[in-house]
């Protein structure tokens, strides 16, 4: 078989290339094996709340190479991202360094998202467990617009624990966007006066700025919690807030570039 260099694909570094090859795969077997198989690999390997009874710490990584199902523009998107800006890091810093990047900044958000789940549950975890050392859900009563099917005063121990797993695992998620946005401060990292844009916005601004943009609307985002659908923002923050430490940990030692 014979190997041309300047194609698509043979312009595109190894640990990018394989990176969108093996996500495409993992996409398309989360398509398959639940109907052929009956195996849901997002249930598997989807990012689940650490305290859940479905949690794995194997999650932390493979979460990162599954996506939305329902259609492909989240697999897309993310792998778009990976190419545009992965391959740039990837020929500066070699494939070892590049993927070790990649894996570190998406575990790092899959921590920062745990660390969220942990907040936004933690009213509800102590009612739960105050409900289950009295047997009685009174305490629950300012939570019972979550659930339905009764009166959520009069659950029992059993009761409360059973949903204290489904609360848990209802909580799960999958996508390379962490990874992703540790990429793209890197890029405005190492090329801070490069020129970005966005769609529809016919202004070119340098890629510290872009960044910047970026995180702040991450960030707004998270806080209000206003948002299209289930987007994970701190666990996009997260993968940047890790991206910064490794990449200001090489700066100190010289070996950024």
């Amino acid at each position: 078989m014979s190997y041309n260099k300047s194609s698509f694909f043979g312009n595109i570094p190894p640990v990018v290339l394989n990176l969108m090859i093996i996500n495409l795969l993992f996409w398309v077997a989360s398509q398959v094996l639940p109907t052929s198989f009956g195996i849901d690999l997002v249930k598997l390997l989807g990012l689940h709340y650490w305290f859940s009874d479905k949690f794995n710490p194997i999650q932390l990584v493979t979460y990162m190479f599954l996506h939305d199902t329902s259609s492909i523009s989240h697999l897309f998107c993310n792998m778009f991202g990976v190419w545009m800006f992965g391959r740039t890091l990837e020929q500066v810093w070699g494939a070892k360094k590049f993927l070790f990047f990649y894996l570190f900044t998406g575990v790092g958000a899959g921590i920062i998202q745990e660390l969220t789940w942990m907040i936004d549950l933690h009213g509800i975890t102590t009612a739960m467990n105050i409900a289950i050392a009295e047997n009685s859900g009174e305490a629950l009563v300012p939570f019972s617009s979550m659930f339905t099917g009764g009166n959520i005063a009069n659950a029992t121990a059993m009761d409360v624990i059973r949903l204290k797993q489904q609360i848990f695992a209802a909580h799960v998620t999958v996508g390379a966007s962490g990874a992703l946005f540790g990429i793209l401060l890197a890029f405005g990292w190492l090329f801070p006066e490069a020129k970005m844009g966005l769609l529809f916005v016919p202004v070119m601004i340098p890629a510290r700025i872009f960044v910047a943009i970026y995180a702040a609307f991450e960030l707004f985002f998270g806080v209000t919690g206003f948002a299209f659908n289930n987007v994970a923002h701190f666990a996009h923050l997260g993968g940047m807030l890790f991206g910064a430490l490794i990449l200001w940990i090489w700066q100190k030692q010289g070996k950024l570039y």
